[in-house]
């Protein structure tokens, strides 16, 4: 979602026919040790961008951010993504992609909740300032998961999502990290509100539909969005976010809301995604197909391509869709491919049977109701000479053209089977981080890439 003269405002029309997005679409595999926990992360990050007939050159407007060993701490890791909106959206995301680990960096001897408040707040304010980015009536959500040793720490603003796998009560259980900022919450309604804010649908505004009814839902198409009295702006669907300055004025804050979690061996991974994932899937639906795949980059593909599928179905567009996933291991138990050690395969056969219509390999494992990570993190992966801290944005295929995606690369390591991989992939941005400060390496220009049937 977004505001008013941005991607969320085109009507929902049915579209006939459908195309498919398939495949690993470049994803690399990466893993970064977290030793004072005894951990080991395995992670893949995906970012399709929107299919938009009327604007075919549009550019993406979500970007993402992997950050291994954060601040030379190996027990420090970032993952965050940000979609962007208005139409200097994609400025507005690839700022606060730059501009939030140096300023979460400068504030982590507070803690990670008040270092993640500090670091929102600041990066909005130099947002504000920044004379290359138009942020009054464009900005970006921005939802970040901090891994510090055994704990997780997710903060959010707006409408992305974090979201962990825990097995509990002999069940995969979906365990929000984060909550939609939107005035469908009656919290954030009366807050923007209570700051001169009206919220109303378009059909309100318009007068299709009576001002007062507040029985909106979410599958309507016509969210209630936030108001100027007695004006036709900013009309965003979320009630915080960064930028987005002339929204401030009723409501609309780059405040997070800080969620840390404990790391327990019944936590098996963690999403982080935009709401291209979330709009028709839920928390649940997203962690159902994460365990039916052995492979992070095959789940990523999985979810973006029924994601993409499900906009397709409801819309004549999609939105951009980005996605990290992160499996979480215990240190002796993550072994190289070819292991014969336990794997989520009970978890995703379970699923399979009741919810999933779709086809996706099931790995089968007997006896899954004790599964904790002690029993479920042998899935097979690649094998490493030494940890591959690296993730790369992807591309999966548009129905017509490849679609280049921006991303971020942190911590390079020598070239492994994952960067192997992805040698025939399309257009990428590669980067590098050291010690915080985050540099432009190269952009590298390939051409083709397969479409791959659902």
């Amino acid at each position: 979602m977004g505001c008013a003269q941005g991607k969320c405002c085109l009507p929902r029309h049915p579209r006939r026919g459908s195309a498919a997005v398939g495949g690993r679409g470049g994803a690399t595999l990466g893993r970064a040790a977290v030793p004072g926990a005894g951990l080991v992360l395995e992670y893949a990050a995906l970012a399709v961008a929107g299919l938009y007939p009327d604007s075919p050159a549009r550019e993406s407007q979500d970007t993402h951010l992997v950050a291994t060993r954060f601040a030379g701490d190996p027990d420090l890791h970032l993952f965050a993504v940000f979609d962007g909106h208005g139409a200097a959206g994609a400025s507005c995301a690839g700022f606060a992609r730059d501009a939030l680990p140096r300023l979460l960096l400068a504030s982590l001897a507070a803690g990670p909740a008040a270092a993640f408040r500090d670091a929102m707040l600041a990066a909005n304010a130099e947002m504000h300032a920044a004379p290359g980015v138009d942020d009054s009536m464009s900005g970006t959500t921005a939802v970040a998961a901090l891994v510090a040793g055994g704990a997780l720490h997710v903060a959010n603003v707006g409408d992305s999502r974090a979201v962990a796998g825990v097995w509990r009560a002999g069940r995969l259980v979906a365990e929000d990290l984060s909550w939609d900022q939107t005035p469908f919450r009656a919290d954030e309604r009366a807050r923007v509100k209570a700051c001169g804010a009206r919220v109303m649908s378009v059909e309100q505004v318009e007068g299709m539909r009576d001002p007062e009814d507040v029985g909106w839902t979410p599958n309507e198409g016509d969210p209630p969005r936030v108001w100027a009295r007695d004006a036709l702006y900013p009309g965003t669907a979320f009630t915080r976010s960064l930028g987005d300055l002339a929204a401030e004025a009723v409501g609309v804050i780059a405040e997070p809301e800080v969620k840390s979690v404990e790391i327990t061996p019944s936590h098996l991974f963690f999403v982080v995604a935009s709401d291209g994932v979330f709009e028709f899937l839920s928390s649940q639906e997203v962690v159902d197909r994460v365990a039916m795949y052995q492979d992070p980059r095959d789940a990523c593909s999985a979810i973006a391509a029924e994601s993409y599928k499900l906009w397709l179905e409801h819309e004549n567009r999609t939105d951009d869709i980005t996605i990290i996933i992160v499996h979480i291991r215990d240190m002796e138990n993550a072994g190289p491919a070819g292991s014969d050690k336990a794997d989520y395969g009970s978890i995703g056969a379970s699923i399979a049977g009741q919810t999933i219509q779709s086809e996706i390999p099931v790995f089968v494992q007997p006896e899954a109701s004790n599964m904790n990570r002690s029993a479920a993190t042998g899935m097979r992966s690649p094998s490493f000479g030494s940890p591959t801290e690296r993730s790369l944005s992807c591309v999966a295929p548009s129905p017509t053209d490849p679609l280049l995606i921006h991303g971020r690369v942190s911590d390079a390591s020598k070239p492994g089977q994952s960067e192997q991989r992805a040698a025939s992939q399309p257009p990428v941005q590669t980067w590098h981080q050291i010690d915080g400060v985050t540099t432009e390496l190269e952009r590298s220009m390939q051409q083709s890439i397969l479409p791959t049937s659902c």
